[in-house]
């Protein structure tokens, strides 16, 4: 049966999760007409919202954002949502005991601005801390950009740099873990030097912490009268015509067609796509190389106020960061009825053979360690949400195979926080891409722009001692 044919537009964007969006708001921006196609009901891909049964809304899993995600903040003052970001200057450790730790920036210029919080953390020995001092000196004096012979892991870098087990757990895992999803011996050290660099070394402004005050659905809103939303839409597979990208064929057997295209989708979504005589070229060829980390999250409510921080980290647990939803919401220091908390597990591999009601008990075992309020009532509310391919696994290597946004397909682009952005599985990452393949596509039409924000400039003192004075 031969295809419908629906009317064109000028360029198709494949995937509204934080890619997608990016790359068409940046092109509507710049008065092209998109269509952005996307097969949930709702955009954001995998930042997305649930509704329970009586109409309140959970994100599946809390999002944070750093002030170094300069193209992320970029993108949220274009949608109009930077309002909805609150940032926060500090961190909250609570170790084995409960105790806590708080870690904030003081005067000093970057990357020495730590150094006060740092020096008094309980949670670590003086052994810990002066191991840990000289491995960030070799982060600086590299300025983030090591250069190893071969691939080498995280892990293997910290153990080449003889730090603790303790301080391996207790400073680097817990960073490290939660920003790029992945465990430490599966990660790659790149990566790894690269977030230390960025957010707490360079920049003394780098490591504030955004929040959305708002569910994801609302904070990743698309009002552009260039752009055509369609959702619940999928797409079956590239249209490639003498070379070119066409359009694509829908679920339903019809025809979009457009100038360009860009592919705004996971690695394994692109994969099945692909026409089978693309799939050996070189940009598609590695794709079944990479691999995903889940994320799982735990949500819990109770009738009274159980937790007084915003959001805690917690040490030497399965629990990794414990998020007072309420508050955060509010925007307020307190709340005056029931709290609704959120527990964020990041490359959950462990939890995978576990059911909800044993995740749910371990967290509340743990949590009464953190919180002792939350021993004496009972949650009135609770539920688990797995993303088990929440990220791309950063592992050893991988670099090599994540392609640029550019194919040779001259109109046909791809996007995602899994191609060559320079950051590893984040955020920023993700819109980064979205505007690198943009850049193509109006280079390609004859609208050269930059659209790729700049980082935050590193302090004077963080480039002297970068170049060895």
């Amino acid at each position: 049966m031969e295809a419908r044919i629906v009317s064109s537009q000028d360029v198709i964007v494949i995937g509204g999760g934080l890619a997608g969006l990016a790359a068409s708001v940046a092109l509507a921006d710049a008065g092209l007409r998109v269509r952005l196609i996307e097969k949930a009901p709702r955009l954001g891909g995998r930042a997305t919202t649930f509704l329970l049964p009586d109409g309140e809304a959970i994100d599946n899993c809390q999002h944070v954002t750093l002030r170094c995600c300069t193209n992320l903040e970029d993108f949220y003052r274009r949608i109009g949502a930077s309002g909805r970001i609150r940032y926060y200057d500090r961190l909250i450790f609570s170790g084995a005991r409960g105790e806590r730790t708080e870690l904030r920036p003081s005067r000093l210029p970057a990357p020495l601005h730590l150094a006060p919080g740092f020096a008094t953390a309980r949670f670590l020995n003086w052994r810990d801390k002066l191991g840990i001092a000289r491995a960030l000196f070799s982060i600086i004096r590299c300025a983030g950009k090591p250069v190893f012979a071969s691939p080498l892991s995280m892990l293997g870098w910290l153990k080449q740099q003889r730090q603790t087990q303790q301080a391996i757990d207790r400073f680097w895992g817990i960073v490290l873990i939660s920003a790029l999803n992945e465990d430490l011996d599966r990660m790659d050290a790149n990566y790894g030097i690269a977030v230390f660099w960025k957010a707490f070394l360079s920049n003394s402004g780098g490591f504030a912490v955004g929040i959305p005050a708002v569910p994801l659905t609302e904070l990743y809103t698309v009002n552009n009268e260039r752009i055509d939303v369609r959702t619940r839409c999928g797409v079956a597979e590239l249209l490639i015509e003498e070379g070119r990208a066409v359009g694509v064929r829908m679920d339903d057997g019809s025809d979009v067609r457009a100038d360009y295209c860009i592919a705004a989708t996971t690695f394994d979504r692109l994969s099945r796509m692909l026409p089978s005589g693309l799939r050996t070229r070189k940009e598609f060829a590695e794709l079944s190389r990479f691999e995903a980390s889940p994320i799982t999250s735990v949500h819990l409510w109770f009738d009274r106020p159980v937790m007084p921080e915003l959001f805690l980290t917690a040490l030497d647990r399965t629990i990794q960061w414990v998020f007072n939803k309420t508050k955060l919401s509010a925007a307020v220091d307190s709340a005056e009825s029931g709290e609704y908390l959120q527990i964020v597990i990041s490359a959950s591999h462990a939890l995978s053979g576990k059911s909800q009601k044993e995740i749910i008990d371990l967290c509340r075992r743990e949590l009464a360690e953190l919180l002792p309020e939350t021993s004496r009532v009972e949650p009135t509310r609770s539920i688990v949400i797995r993303e088990n391919a929440a990220t791309f696994s950063p592992l050893p290597g991988c670099d090599q195979w994540r392609p640029d946004q550019r194919t040779s397909i001259p109109n046909l682009f791809i996007a995602g926080d899994w191609t060559q952005t320079g950051w590893p599985a984040t955020m920023e990452s993700a819109v980064r891409s979205g505007y690198l393949a943009a850049e193509g596509v109006l280079q390609q039409a004859g609208r050269k722009a930059r659209l790729v924000v700049p980082e935050l400039p590193v302090s004077r003192l963080a480039r002297w001692l970068s170049r060895g004075g």
